[in-house]
């Protein structure tokens, strides 16, 4: 009788070892279907069979286990914008970022610089596109330089292409001889 006891007890011990088993499998599973990662990624958005935009980043982490789940771009990426007939209107720079899908909202961090093509630039540490509207945000400190001048404010608001934008609390604007700015890349 003993024998059959200590049996059964190994054999039961066996069983919920292998049930344990399992379900760390299935929860590491679960985890790792949550959680995706690329390096040196490359996104086109496209609306009515038309692109608009271009995404490349080194590193894209998405994550779905948070609420709301959003990807995130750690190591820098860049953004070119384009218009229906396929011709890039602006390009947007910045070391972080995060893409919030459910809310349409790109928010990006760190050395922020948009160009248009106008020559205009757009300096801010932080900055929201929201793809629904087709429109940047900010409440930072902004500097924009023009052919003209530099303009300094804390926050804008501007239109997908950056052809339009308005700085919120202009703190001065300081006009430079044409002759005298370097050339935009």
């Amino acid at each position: 009788m003993t024998k059959y006891f200590c049996f059964l007890c190994i054999l039961i011990s066996f069983i919920a070892c292998k049930e344990d088993e399992l379900g760390i499998e299935e929860i590491k599973e679960i985890y790792e279907t949550k959680r995706e990662r690329g390096e040196d990624v490359t996104i086109l958005y496209s609306e009515n069979g038309y692109t608009k935009a271009k995404l490349f980043a080194h590193s894209f982490f998405q994550k779905k286990d948070i609420t709301p789940p959003f990807v995130e771009m750690k190591d820098g990426l860049r953004v070119d914008f384009f218009n229906e007939a396929a011709v890039m209107q602006n390009t947007l720079t910045a070391k972080y970022g995060r893409y919030y899908e459910s809310k349409g909202n790109v928010l990006v961090k760190d050395s922020v610089v948009v160009k248009n093509v106008k020559g205009e630039t757009l300096e801010t540490e932080e900055l929201i596109w929201n793809e629904k509207l087709g429109k940047f945000y900010s409440d930072k400190q902004v500097k924009v330089t023009t052919p003209t001048q530099i303009i300094y404010g804390d926050g804008l608001e501007a239109n997908q292409d950056f052809s339009q934008y308005q700085i919120k609390n202009v703190k001065g604007v300081i006009s430079v001889d044409k002759n005298r700015v370097p050339a935009m890349d």
